[in-house]
């Protein structure tokens, strides 16, 4: 729901050069995981499935703590940035916790939809629609181009999980939130469309890539419980963001002569998306029963299971939209189900991250 790859990725340690933290919003930004912008994404999400299912007052009520939650996320970065500059350094140049920038993209245009949607505010979403636009191209071309050239690789199995997936999020958060704009873009809402309709199609594709590569590494590696890491949820969201924006595709382009020329191949691959998602979800609740139950991992809070509630929230919502858009009454309370099982997980993640923050001498963000 979530960069953020296996052992080495949610749990490897966090550089230890530069200056030494020197209090503890000091030492909150030097260890801040570069995928704790999941709590954003996270958030957003569930505020959304909340609005489609009548529940109004919820979807209000995390609407502003998710402004807060990204304003402050983006003051540790910042400060991180400006005090810490080593590691945030040895963070984009590992195959690991690199990945997890780009939870920012999603984190922004999530909010840019809630900002739409829930707070009638078209004009914020623009700024975090250009915002997370740009902070897309930033990340995907920076971070691909340093993990390329870099001399020193990890074996397959050491650097690669569902955390490398959250490309594939942030290229269709972006998408998702260009077709919710086309409508408020007057004579530019075609281009607008035409954007969402490629970085579609190039989401879909880098989907493709990554999952192969995953799924290898699942049949023909090792796995031990500590190489589940929440992120792998996200080889669900991924799919179910896609479907998203499909759907979104569907609903916005009824008018648009470049998706009416394409109606049968989004629909179909919008299904495509929808039913590859779906075919995620008991495979990795399987492997959760197994980890936690049959190897006995321990169930403790991690800033990366806000990774794993993110699947869940999107799939209630692209289930519900592509249920609006291809008109398919059997999938019945399907949706609802979905949103249940996010909120309960949010609240879980929650509590954890408040016992956190409270508890006497807190680990450190990101730890």
């Amino acid at each position: 729901m979530s960069g953020v790859p296996a052992a080495p990725a949610g749990h490897g340690s966090t550089p230890e050069r530069g200056p030494h933290p020197a209090g503890p919003l000091d030492r909150a930004a030097a260890d801040l995981h570069p995928a704790y912008f999941a709590l954003v994404m996270a958030t957003g999400i569930v505020s959304l499935a909340a609005s489609i299912h009548g529940f109004a007052s919820l979807a209000r009520g995390l609407l502003w703590p998710n402004v807060v939650f990204f304003a402050a996320l983006w003051a540790l970065t910042l400060l991180r940035l400006a005090r810490h500059r080593a590691r945030v350094l040895a963070d984009l140049a590992d195959h690991n916790r690199s990945v997890g920038f780009f939870t920012m993209v999603p984190a922004a245009c999530v909010l840019g939809t809630q900002m739409l949607l829930i707070a009638d505010s078209p004009a914020a979403a623009w700024g975090l629609w250009i915002f997370g636009a740009a902070l897309w191209a930033l990340l995907t071309y920076g971070i691909f181009t340093i993990l390329i050239v870099k001399p020193s690789k990890p074996a397959l199995a050491d650097g690669l999980s569902g955390g490398w997936l959250v490309s594939v999020v942030a290229t269709q958060a972006v998408s998702v939130l260009a077709g919710q704009l086309a409508g408020h873009a007057g004579t530019h809402g075609e281009s607008l469309l035409l954007v969402a309709l490629v970085m579609w199609l190039g989401g879909a594709m880098l989907y493709v890539w990554i999952i192969a590569l995953i799924f290898y590494r699942y049949m023909f590696f090792p796995f031990k419980p500590s190489d589940l890491a929440p992120p792998y949820w996200i080889n669900m969201g991924a799919m179910a963001i896609s479907t998203l924006a499909g759907a979104t595709l569907l609903l916005a382009g009824k008018e648009s002569p470049v998706i009416q020329g394409l109606l049968p191949f989004v629909r179909g691959a919008t299904l495509l998306f929808w039913a590859t998602a779906t075919w995620w979800i008991p495979m990795l609740l399987i492997l959760g029963v197994w980890r936690h139950i049959i190897k006995k991992f321990p169930l403790r809070y991690d800033p990366l299971y806000w990774g794993a509630v993110f699947p869940l929230g999107m799939y209630s919502v692209a289930t519900a939209r592509m249920n609006t858009a291809m008109d398919l009454p059997i999938l019945g309370h399907v949706p609802a189900v979905a949103f249940y099982a996010a909120i309960a997980a949010w609240t879980l993640a929650a509590i954890g991250l408040g016992h956190r923050l409270i508890a006497p001498k807190p680990p450190a963000l990101g730890r």
